[in-house]
């Protein structure tokens, strides 16, 4: 089978696949971290931004906001106490739509967001199960959880990556390109690519992207992730493209010795995701760092959301310095230094030039 197709089953299969099952994949006890795991101010910065996008739409009395790929529910159930703490008349207008495929996870987020007014969440298993929404869709890092083709240059000809099962061990073999899209791809975003040299191509999320421009009337599409243009992505420097294993918050390139309990992700190429969405119809509003996206937002509160009454200095220092994990540049290898890999990416739908906060210090 193509990689793409052995990604699939490993990440998405209805029983076995890593994200489908009971276990926890983040913080902690997990495999890796994610902001929301990090500090409770991640969710409510992008609370505060969420609040003006509604400004901005001028107060629609109905305003969903959309999160894919909500992990364990801690960004949603911080962003709701904070929304209904502070920005008290966005909530009143406030629809939060849980989008999660898995029956057990969507199991697990229904435990912790139980106590919040079940008015306020929904839960649906995939964007078939929404109506138009006016609003904003949300990711934090899905787009890297979405299957990849991987292809190769192999005597002068473009090759895929192919898994097959020799013994009982599975082995990698390459094989024609399995659809011509990924052969279009390669050709638009990573031409150069030298002979033996590996890049991804990941189909569904232009088929995503796609599928969001279809779902949104009117608002906004944000998706942070790790990842960049195409032009940084895709260069000799990456002869092994950006795939990558985790297990334990170790990153490696074993991909195979246990398929449906190691993450597989690939970084996101954003001038793909820019493209589809002007394809289908959703304009490009800015691309910027998450340090850059949460200081613009926390700047004029000077992060008075990091923290919280009755805090003690010990745990206030500690939130000084999960914020730091959160803006500090760096690799994505682990929680420090997420500032500079991880891009936050907004578009919108039927909004004229909207000037949003956490674009203030925009830079591409």
């Amino acid at each position: 089978m193509t990689f793409e197709r052995y990604m699939q089953l490993c990440l998405y299969h209805p029983e076995f696949g890593y994200y489908m099952q009971h276990g926890e994949r983040t913080g902690t006890g997990g495999d890796y971290f994610t902001s929301a795991d990090l500090s409770p101010v991640f969710a409510r910065l992008v609370a505060k931004q969420a609040a003006e996008m509604w400004e901005i739409l001028e107060r629609p009395s109905s305003f969903q906001w959309v999160e894919m790929g909500a992990g364990r529910g801690l960004f949603a159930q911080e962003f709701l106490a904070w929304a209904r703490a502070q920005f008290p008349e966005f909530h009143k207008s406030l629809n939060y739509v849980v989008v999660e495929p898995g029956p057990r996870p969507r199991e697990r987020i229904h435990k912790r967001l139980e106590s919040i007014q079940s008015s306020r969440v929904r839960m649906t298993e995939s964007l078939e199960g929404l109506g138009t929404v006016t609003g904003c869709f949300f990711s934090n890092e899905l787009v890297d959880a979405l299957p990849v083709a991987v292809v190769t240059r192999a005597n002068g000809h473009l090759k895929e990556i192919y898994v097959k099962a020799e013994g009982d061990e599975l082995i990698e073999t390459l094989g024609p390109i399995s659809d011509s899209a990924i052969a279009a791809a390669v050709a638009r975003y990573a031409n150069q690519l030298d002979e033996g040299h590996r890049a991804e191509v990941c189909l569904s999320a232009a088929r995503w992207i796609r599928s969001v421009a279809e779902k949104l009337a009117g608002g906004f599409v944000v998706t942070i992730d790790y990842g960049d243009w195409a032009e940084r992505l895709f260069t000799p420097e990456r002869p092994r493209g950006t795939l990558l294993a985790y297990r334990h918050h170790q990153a490696s390139e074993d991909f195979y010795s246990e398929p449906g309990e190691t993450d597989l992700t690939a970084h996101v190429n954003f001038s793909a995701l820019v493209n589809e969405g002007a394809d289908a119809g959703l304009e490009f509003t800015g691309f910027t760092t998450q340090e850059r996206f949460l200081m613009a937002l926390g700047e004029e509160s000077q992060f008075s959301e990091l923290y919280d009454a009755g805090q003690s200095e010990v745990e206030r220092i500690q939130a000084r310095l999960n914020l730091k994990r959160l803006i500090y540049p760096g690799d994505v290898d682990g929680p420090a230094g997420m500032g500079s890999i991880f891009k936050v990416l907004v578009q919108h739908r039927g909004v004229s030039a909207p000037q949003l906060t956490g674009l203030k210090f925009e830079k591409t």
